[in-house]
């Protein structure tokens, strides 16, 4: 069975950091595009960021310089270190994965993990 099973988020003042870590299982996720989702309340999910196999990122403008997406090839894990966080950062995010980086960015990829809440205050 394929997981995505995200950690890391949590309550943080504005100004503040946090790290969400995505761990995969049940396949190996070294050849996947993987990113990260969000979803704040009455709002749609919106994309975030997102790393090719290759290691190539992209950003959503609203967290560009302050957010930064990697991974380990290794060991099935993409992170989001997010820094300078503001309130409208809070949301559910969500870790996903697909073979092309494509679907992904439009958010249909072909697993989703469960989602862990950030929420920042002011």
């Amino acid at each position: 069975q394929v997981q995505l099973v995200e950690s890391g988020g949590g309550l943080v003042q504005a100004g503040g950091s946090l790290r969400l870590t995505c761990a995969g299982s049940g396949r190996a996720f070294s050849s996947y595009a993987m990113g990260w989702f969000r979803q704040a309340p009455g709002k749609e999910r919106e994309f975030v960021a997102a790393i090719s196999w290759t290691g190539g990122t992209v950003y959503a403008d609203s967290v560009k310089g302050r957010f930064t997406i990697s991974r380990g090839n290794t060991n099935n894990r993409v992170y989001l270190q997010m820094n300078s966080l503001k309130p409208e950062d809070t949301a559910i995010y969500y870790c996903a994965a697909n073979p092309g980086d494509v679907r992904l960015r439009a958010g249909v990829p072909d697993y989703w993990g469960q989602g862990t809440q950030v929420t920042v205050s002011s």
